[in-house]
């Protein structure tokens, strides 16, 4: 089963350093449960839109994931930041729970006060380990996310 897991998690990245959304939905149960520090917790639907919006706004990207094993993956992601234009790499470690031969609980752990010094410039260094500003990113990160399920 762990060689299984494994190939699905590959799978998952590959896909995603083609920027294909939905292959990488594909890898996904109707019930995911997602998590990340700037989204919070997404469900369903919510996780696979995250996905589709992320990679068909993203510029200048590299993907690179290393430590597959069959519940987890670690990978970095080199992105340009479109609401500053700022270079971020975001090194980020992620556990899986699979069921069925699909993923249905995806948990992504970083650094946000990190990700936010690389994304927001000053404003992040300053206050980014801030509640008020890790609020405010989620904030900002769910109402984007509601912005583009509405627009499509």
């Amino acid at each position: 089963m762990s060689d299984a897991n494994s190939a699905l998690i590959t799978r998952f990245y590959q896909a995603f350093q083609r920027l294909d959304a939905e292959a990488m939905v594909a890898c996904y149960s109707e019930d995911i449960v997602f998590s990340d520090p700037v989204f919070g917790t997404l469900r369903g639907r919510d996780a696979g839109d995250m996905w589709r919006m992320l990679t068909t706004r993203a510029k200048d990207f590299t993907l690179t994931f290393d430590d597959v094993r069959s519940d987890g993956a670690h990978w970095v992601a080199t992105y340009l930041f479109s609401q500053t234009g700022r270079v971020v790499v975001n090194d980020i470690q992620a556990r899986f729970v699979i069921r069925d031969g699909l993923i249905c609980q995806h948990d992504d752990t970083f650094d946000l006060w990190r990700w936010s010094r690389q994304a927001l410039g000053m404003p992040g260094v300053l206050l980014g380990w801030t509640p008020m500003l890790q609020n405010k990113v989620r904030q900002q990160a769910f109402k984007g996310l509601r912005a583009f399920q509405q627009a499509r």
